[in-house]
């Protein structure tokens, strides 16, 4: 079965959109500046639409650039990392926030679970490819 195309029914082009979404995302940018931005580019499009493509392409292309992220990080042999635990109160109530942390700090995955469950928090490991390099939390 073949992937819809999510840009099917805009009359813009794929390539402005994604242009004008990492625009407003990527720099510290008001709707109306990427507007004037893109007007000064020759590109004709309104802040509304704008925040609409905002909405509906943002979580994609997050998503495309942490999968890809991730592709070029575990070619790299040195691609370390591991299971951070946190407490955190979310309602008055304790929770544990279990990161998968790469050796750059960046998070990788995060998950909140009611009960301390290292097996729940260690299945992240499976899409990343491999368990984590680290034996302990927080890198002990």
């Amino acid at each position: 079965m073949t992937k819809r195309n999510p840009f099917r029914y805009f009359k813009t082009s794929p390539e402005i959109i994604r242009l004008a979404v990492m625009l407003y995302v990527r720099f510290p940018l008001s709707l109306r500046n990427v507007e004037d931005l893109l007007h000064e580019r020759g590109i004709d499009v309104s802040y509304e639409s704008i925040r609409y493509w905002w909405r509906r392409f943002g979580l994609l292309f997050a998503a495309e650039i942490r999968r890809r992220r991730i592709d070029r990080m575990r070619a790299f042999s040195t691609w370390r990392w591991h299971v951070d635990e946190m407490f955190v109160k979310i309602n008055g109530e304790t929770r544990y926030l279990w990161r998968a942390v790469d050796h750059e700090g960046e998070v990788l995955e995060a998950v909140v679970t009611k009960r301390r469950d290292r097996k729940a928090a260690l299945k992240g490991g499976v899409i990343y490819g491999r368990r984590p390099d680290c034996k302990g939390f927080d890198g002990r």
